[in-house]
């Protein structure tokens, strides 16, 4: 089954004013049958700037679980979504700089 999996973000500064709140999107993907509970293992979050992009420095990957699962019948095709658990990134402390 094709799922698209997607994860709410808070951006906040040092002293934990929110920033912006965005909803990054993994992408589309095969795979089994999920459930909430599941668990994903994906690449770390960062940030570039106040841009929400993978941090793809080695052994950085985190492990998610999955805490919604929506399937949208209004659209052709259906479209299944996958939520991710929210994470929150503090601008200063999860800055990737420019390394891809």
């Amino acid at each position: 089954m094709r799922y698209q999996f997607c994860q709410y973000v808070t951006i906040v500064d040092m002293n934990e004013e929110i920033l912006s709140e965005v909803l990054f999107d993994h992408g589309d993907f095969d795979s089994n049958a999920l459930t909430i509970g599941s668990s994903v293992v994906i690449y770390q979050l960062g940030l570039k700037q106040f841009d929400v992009v993978y941090d793809k420095r080695e052994g950085k990957t985190a492990r998610n679980k999955v805490v919604d699962i929506e399937l949208d019948l209004i659209k052709k095709p259906s479209i299944t979504r996958v939520f991710l658990e929210p994470v929150r990134l503090i601008v200063g402390q999860h800055d990737i700089g420019e390394v891809e």
